[in-house]
């Protein structure tokens, strides 16, 4: 009977144990997404920033992906390298950051300007150029595709904002909702 007793004792307890666990494990979860959420600025909010705010919110974007390094240098006379750090992995990158109209797209003589100072200027391993506004005219996209710049525009920036990682944004490369395309006649 006590073997029974002892038996059933220790069923109970690992019920408990395992329960607590589970009942741990659930609200670190929970904390972590209140957390996440409390940093992530919806892209209303973005688009409320300051020129300057949004160079400073895009570097705290590179932090939280592992960026290390990471320096707001955006100021007249810049060269074009608003932000500049390091991946996780090593890899400079060098950010433009052009904080438009929600509307507004980005042009070539833009990307021209960060193409020429990126690399040869900087030593960029990574170029990215990251703007609020909803598109890359089809000459800037062309253009960043040629010379392997990141062209991230409102729909990827949104999806960056709302957590998802800088390294699994940069193959995305201007594509998405962002590039509107003519419908084919």
């Amino acid at each position: 009977m006590a073997v029974l007793a002892a038996v059933v004792a220790a069923g109970a307890g690992w019920i408990l144990l395992r329960s607590h666990r589970r009942a741990v494990d659930q609200d670190r979860r929970w904390r972590a997404q209140e957390e996440a959420r409390a940093r992530e600025l919806s892209m209303a909010d973005v688009d409320a920033l300051s020129w300057q705010d949004f160079e400073t919110y895009i570097a705290g974007l590179c932090w939280r992906d592992g960026c290390t390094k990471v320096v707001v240098s955006g100021k007249s006379g810049d060269l074009g390298a608003d932000v500049i750090g390091y991946l996780a992995d090593g890899r400079k990158l060098v950010i433009q950051c052009k904080k438009y109209a929600p509307a507004r797209g980005v042009g070539s003589q833009d990307m021209q300007r960060f193409v020429g100072t990126a690399r040869p200027e900087h030593g960029a391993d990574v170029a990215l150029f990251v703007t609020t506004g909803r598109t890359f005219t089809s000459a800037a996209l062309g253009l960043a595709l040629r010379q392997d710049v990141v062209a991230m525009h409102r729909d990827l920036l949104g999806s960056w904002v709302k957590g998802a990682h800088l390294e699994s944004l940069i193959p995305l490369n201007g594509s998405g909702g962002g590039t509107r395309r003519r419908p084919p006649a």
